[in-house]
């Protein structure tokens, strides 16, 4: 007997499932805990197969029956509707899982760790570089020479960059494995496809006799004062110039003479300290007045609700005479390291540990925020008074001299 709805509707669910037989292959699947599935058995090459219709009540009977008839009229002109359905469902998928819909499910995740600034210009890169060519396409079925492709444009402009864009490929599908929407990770494949860029430092006067005359400089700007406040205190903190420029007066204890970096601010992502010198204080001290009700230590010329350009240094050593190829801002980390180790000879542990870097600690190699701490205010303050040093003219060490 065919079913009706009275006879659905009132199906209880029993110890065991049972089936609800409508006839022509359609039944009605009773679970032992209550759901109502309904089922479509159907022969096709040969073999029994099972179909799938949907859930009572969201498909009624009158619905089922019609997705019988249709499945009942693929098997006439000797079409699988299993196969159907399979590829409806492949279609479905390809569609919400493309490169694009799965980098910005990745970088909405892991954003929370990054700098907003460093957020943003991934993102942008992306839009720029790979959204046109790839996004659109399932990245399953993305191969390393669709990858080659979209590296080779961007090799064309700067291969620096291609060469990053690589390993961020390698990011994103490692994600795309690990989540199940992908099955290997092609940008693998790609190592040694491009040529290896020449190795590039950042440029920095390194040579105490070169360093003199750039800190007289700088006590010399006529410009901003807050942008020559920045400058005087790039070479004593030789932090990189993003935390730098993003410094907050919440972070600094001027009482206690230290700069507490946030996490998220740092591109290790753990907490650091700076120990501040005598000198770093008095020129935190002289600043404060004019910058110290707003957020940032070094505000943008235009609104106290942003921090100063990332280019603002720089371009002030420009001014100053100091081309890109001689010294920029994040030059400093070059001109300390060197000249604490090989003049002033400080542990170079301790010259590692302040510049942020991973150092070996009693655990292993993780960031230790406190490691050497003793050590790194010792130097700080020894640093900032060799730079007095070198300003007035102090006789200058060579190189050479100071390692015997």
């Amino acid at each position: 007997m065919p079913l009706n709805d009275l006879k659905v509707r009132t199906a209880k669910p029993k110890e065991k499932f049972y089936k609800l037989t409508d006839g022509d292959g359609l039944y009605l699947h009773v679970t032992e805990k209550g759901s109502k599935l309904w089922r479509f058995r159907y022969r096709f090459g040969g073999k029994e197969k099972l179909l799938a219709l949907g859930t009572y009540p969201e498909i009624s009977l009158a619905d089922a029956r019609t997705r019988r008839h249709e499945a009942r009229k693929q098997l006439a002109h000797g079409i699988d509707p299993g196969a159907v359905r399979k590829a409806q469902k492949q279609a479905a998928t390809a569609e919400t899982e493309t490169f694009e819909v799965i980098t910005r499910e990745w970088h909405t995740k892991f954003t929370p760790t990054w700098t907003s600034g460093y957020a943003e210009k991934l993102l942008s890169a992306l839009e720029r570089d790979v959204f046109p060519w790839i996004g659109a396409r399932p990245i399953k079925e993305l191969k390393a020479p669709e990858l080659l492709a979209v590296l080779r444009r961007i090799e064309g402009r700067a291969l620096e960059t291609a060469h990053r864009m690589r390993g961020l490929l390698g990011q994103i599908f490692r994600y795309a494995v690990a989540t199940g929407r992908a099955e290997r990770d092609p940008a693998a494949d790609l190592r040694g496809a491009l040529p290896q860029p020449k190795e590039r430092h950042y440029p920095a006067i390194v040579d105490p006799k070169e360093v003199a005359p750039l800190l007289r400089a700088i006590d010399g700007y006529k410009g901003d004062f807050i942008t020559k406040c920045a400058l005087r205190l790039a070479p004593m903190l030789f932090c990189r110039p993003g935390e730098l420029r993003q410094a907050e007066w919440s972070e600094i204890n001027l009482d206690e003479s230290v700069w507490n970096i946030p996490a998220e601010k740092m591109k290790m992502k753990q907490t650091h300290i700076v120990p501040l010198s005598r000198q770093a204080v008095a020129i935190l001290t002289d600043l404060k007045p004019l910058t110290g009700t707003s957020r940032y230590v070094f505000p943008s010329l235009r609104t106290s609700k942003r921090p100063m350009s990332n280019n603002t240094v720089n371009a002030a050593l420009r001014r100053m005479g100091y081309d890109k190829d001689t010294m920029t801002g994040h030059g400093f980390r070059a001109m300390a390291r060197t000249i604490l180790d090989e003049v002033l000879q400080v542990n170079p542990n301790v010259i590692e540990a302040q510049l942020a870097h991973k150092v070996p600690d009693r655990l292993g190699t993780a960031y230790n925020r406190t490691i050497h701490l003793a050590g790194r205010r010792q130097a700080m303050q020894r640093w900032a008074d060799y730079l007095d040093e070198l300003k007035a003219g102090a006789v200058v060490i060579p190189f050479e001299a100071a390692k015997k």
